[in-house]
């Protein structure tokens, strides 16, 4: 049997000869630095087309990683540039450019191209108050659309349904969150409240530190007093269809990726409906180990929140008022 990855990795894992892990290690490296600056570098058309490393992932290990611009392959990294711009503006990818990672100063100047200098100057002093303003003269006077919201470590940026993660101590930004891990209960806590804040502003957010981020919505009494008692065959309401057919399979669903979720109902007779997110789900990976909460997981949770906020609260709420 040939010499594989997963022999590779085993002997990385369990091998005691600090110094022939370090020699596995250093021909790796070696390995890798021909394929990024030589190799892939060297045929600009075939590196634009068809880069080397599957979606440039090896870029990312090395900004994620804390290397300079200086220790990266520049072709490489501006056609990487130049793919989050395009499709940023909805022209023509070569492949979407989710999950990709660039330097503070280049997302600025992709997504704020005439304020980027400013802006990084004012985030690099902590100059929030200006950074801000920057932000809404482009939303209320430049007919920009996006939203944005500071928490912690993290600037995270929405634009359409695409959401960018600025790491600010480490200066680079994850741009088209998907696959990616979410890297925090304060960053986890800081998404749910942006989306809340666009979405379902009355939902209640609570951040319990440490442990994770509590999300309670409610189904107002008159909605569920207008359900049937038991399913029936007649046509019916849009309530009876989704309470009946489709609530219990999202909420089915929902646990994959919740801690618990509690129905209760509260003293005006509402549905409560209470959702516990931390950063880790009830999927278990190959090493049997429970999966971490990924973007891309979030925004089921948040597509179901949605659902209810504003088919059977907010609009329950327009009528009674």
């Amino acid at each position: 049997m040939p010499l594989n990855e997963e022999h590779i990795l085993k002997y990385l894992t369990n091998e005691s000869d600090a110094k022939s892990k370090s020699e596995l290690i250093d021909l790796l490296k070696t390995r890798i630095d021909k394929l990024c600056f030589e190799e892939c570098e060297r045929d600009r058309i075939a590196c634009t087309l068809q880069p080397k490393c599957s979606r440039r992932f090896l870029l990312k290990l090395r900004i994620k990683e804390g290397l300079t611009i200086e220790d990266l392959p520049k072709f490489c990294y501006s056609v990487h540039k130049g793919v989050i711009e395009r499709y940023f503006r909805n022209k023509t990818v070569i492949y979407r450019p989710y999950d990709s990672y660039l330097y503070l100063i280049d997302f600025l100047d992709v997504f704020f191209h005439g304020d980027y200098r400013k802006l990084n100057k004012f985030i690099s002093f902590n100059k929030w108050d200006e950074v801000f303003k920057i932000f809404d003269d482009r939303i209320h006077n430049r007919n920009e659309n996006f939203d944005y919201l500071l928490r912690d470590d993290n600037l995270i940026f929405k634009f359409e349904d695409r959401l960018h993660i600025v790491f600010l101590e480490e200066k680079y930004v994850l741009c088209n969150a998907n696959r990616e891990n979410i890297a925090s209960l304060e960053l986890l806590y800081g998404i749910c409240k942006l989306y809340a804040a666009i979405y379902f502003s009355e939902v209640k957010l609570t951040y319990m530190t440490s442990k994770h981020v509590e999300i309670t919505l409610k189904v107002p009494a008159d909605v569920l007093t207008g359900i049937s008692r038991e399913p029936t065959h007649t046509k019916n309401s849009k309530a009876d269809q989704y309470f009946w057919n489709t609530f219990w399979e999202d909420l089915n669903a929902l646990t994959q990726y919740c801690d618990q979720i509690n129905l209760n109902t509260d003293k005006n007779q509402n549905l409560e409906i209470i959702l516990y997110i931390s950063l880790l789900t009830n999927n278990y990976n190959e090493e049997g180990q429970k999966s971490r909460l990924r973007f891309r997981d979030l925004r089921l949770i948040f597509n179901f929140i949605t659902r209810i906020y504003t088919d059977y609260y907010i609009i329950t709420l327009g009528v009674n008022e």
